[in-house]
């Protein structure tokens, strides 16, 4: 990194704690933008280059994950009260911000998922015991399990309030035959994901990486044109909701070594060889 970089690197770093003390105002880009001596249009080019998303989103995802703390703390907090102590200006822009960014409500998070409908299975696969669930809209969650108690806490995790039934349906078999090497049945798979729209672009330029084949960090981050948002890359394929089918074992480091996997780098080595395998027998 050369020195006009490290500069801005630590112009973005003082950006974003200004924004994360100081989200309760609300700060417009103006106001964060004069905090580090910048133009508001340098500021909101180099923010976007380095953070991979625009001031304002990240304002608005800041808002967001301190109402969902909030809304986790206490149950019994009023959609109100959790607006004020966000700092919005009214309900109706709580909504909209969970809406766009949880793919939910605010009355539907804090329920935990209470109306969704969820069958989850356990099976079998070359690299350890997965759960997989889906909704009537598809998949909705894939992971490596040591056992049924943890995969089901793990799931339950996610959609604390769901009502769950234990049950093998199509959208989870047609994921499953991936294991079996039946690619015909991909283009069946459906997936039911919520994110933000920077994470579903970082997952949608995953699926497009071939069997067998790996790609880096650096190359999703040009690949979704936010060539200076590797480290952001990183942080969406480390929340990847689906393992195996949505591939973030593909995606390896730009020095060569594999680095990390949300279920064990000896488990990312080995599908990574398996993968190869089945392309090279």
């Amino acid at each position: 990194m050369d020195s006009t970089e490290h500069i801005n690197y630590q112009r973005i770093e003082t950006a974003i704690a200004y924004i994360r003390d100081h989200f309760k105002g609300q700060p417009n880009l103006d106001e964060v933008a004069e905090k580090i001596h910048l133009s508001p249009s340098h500021f909101q080019r180099l923010f976007q280059e380095w953070a991979g998303t625009s001031p304002k989103k990240f304002l608005q995802y800041i808002s967001v994950e301190h109402a969902k703390h909030l809304l986790n703390e206490d149950r019994q907090l009023s959609l109100f009260d959790v607006t004020h102590e966000t700092g919005l200006s009214s309900t109706s822009r709580l909504h909209d911000l969970f809406v766009t960014i949880e793919g939910m409500t605010p009355a539907e998070y804090k329920n935990g998922g209470k109306n969704l409908e969820i069958n989850y299975s356990f099976a079998e696969s070359p690299f350890g015991n997965i759960v997989v669930a889906s909704t009537s809209k598809g998949v909705c969650f894939m992971a490596f399990a040591e056992d049924e108690i943890t995969g089901f806490i793990a799931l339950k995790d996610k959609f604390p309030n769901a009502q769950f039934s234990k049950k093998l349906d199509l959208a989870q078999q047609n994921a499953l035959f991936i294991f079996q090497n039946d690619w015909s049945k991909l283009s069946e798979i459906k997936l039911h994901l919520k994110g933000t729209d920077f994470q579903l672009k970082v997952w949608e330029a995953l699926l497009k990486i071939p069997m067998g084949q790996l790609s880096t960090y650096g190359s999703i981050a040009h690949q979704i044109q936010k060539p200076n948002a590797s480290r952001a890359v990183g942080t969406a394929i480390g929340s990847n909701p689906v393992a195996f089918l949505i591939p973030c074992h593909r995606v390896i480091q730009s020095s060569g070594t594999f680095g990390g996997y949300m279920w064990g780098n000896t488990r990312k080595t080995a599908i990574i060889g398996w993968e190869g395998a089945q392309i090279n027998p």
